[in-house]
């Protein structure tokens, strides 16, 4: 954690990844607005009783969060996945906020072979060291893309091949339909804690399936979710293209 106006500053112009900035509502500081915009980190604003849960200590209105991963660029890793003649098999977080959970999901993504995990510039979990330690490091051995926009994202990855698939109970498609096919080219989008995959984003991917729910409550917590989904592509994946049906 980084914090006081020149200290920000000088993180910003570093070559070190910003994970998370935090600047007091009502503050305006054209430097670190400026710099902020240079490397695409977003600028959230808070109420000073946010930062000072931070640090007690003289923080000037403004906090920045060191990431402790190095971000990669999507469309670098979709050259290389497909330079490697490996199936694209991506992993978009809308609005994932809960750290616990975020590691938890990295965790069951490395071990599925997904090659990359999505995130947004804003309302995603901090990747720290309780992300890192409920991970069990998987975070060190899988990419993490911090996009800035995810309707753009998912354009991106229409555009080069990729379908795109919403796992959300608002689906009327069983993910365990004979005629769901999660074998090609693909990015799975899992949605909030709170209300699932946003709607903009939901009218926009190629195709929705839900887990059946078989008892009284409404829905699964999303990492286990996540793990449902991603372990029935794997067995889509293993099975010779004639069998998946």
């Amino acid at each position: 954690m980084v914090f006081g106006i020149q200290s920000v500053i000088e993180t910003l112009k570093s070559d070190q990844q910003i994970d998370k900035l935090y600047m007091e509502k009502g503050l305006s500081n054209p430097d670190i607005q400026n710099l902020a915009f240079q490397k695409r980190v977003t600028i959230q604003r808070v109420p000073v009783e946010r930062l000072d849960r931070f640090t007690r200590k003289n923080h000037q209105g403004v906090v920045c969060l060191i990431a402790q991963v190095q971000y990669v660029k999507l469309s670098n890793v979709i050259a290389d996945v497909f330079e490697r003649g490996e199936v694209p098999f991506f992993l978009l977080l809308d609005r994932i906020t809960d750290v616990r959970n975020f590691g938890a999901i990295a965790r069951t993504a490395e071990c599925t072979g997904i090659q990359c995990i999505v995130i947004p510039g804003r309302g995603a979990a901090a990747i720290n060291s309780d992300a890192m330690k409920t991970s069990s490091g998987a975070l060190n051995h899988i990419s993490v893309c911090r996009e800035p926009d995810l309707t753009e994202t998912v354009k991106y990855l229409q555009e080069s091949g990729i379908t795109v698939v919403a796992c959300t109970e608002k689906s009327a498609r069983d993910l365990y339909e004979r005629t769901t096919d999660l074998t090609g080219p693909m990015a799975i989008i899992m949605g909030s804690e709170e209300d699932g995959i946003s709607p903009e984003l939901l009218r926009m991917v190629d195709t929705h399936v839900k887990i059946p729910l078989l008892g009284a409550v409404g829905s699964l917590n999303v990492s286990v979710a996540t793990g449902v989904i991603l372990y029935e592509a794997v067995r889509q994946r293993s099975l010779p293209v004639s069998s998946v049906q």
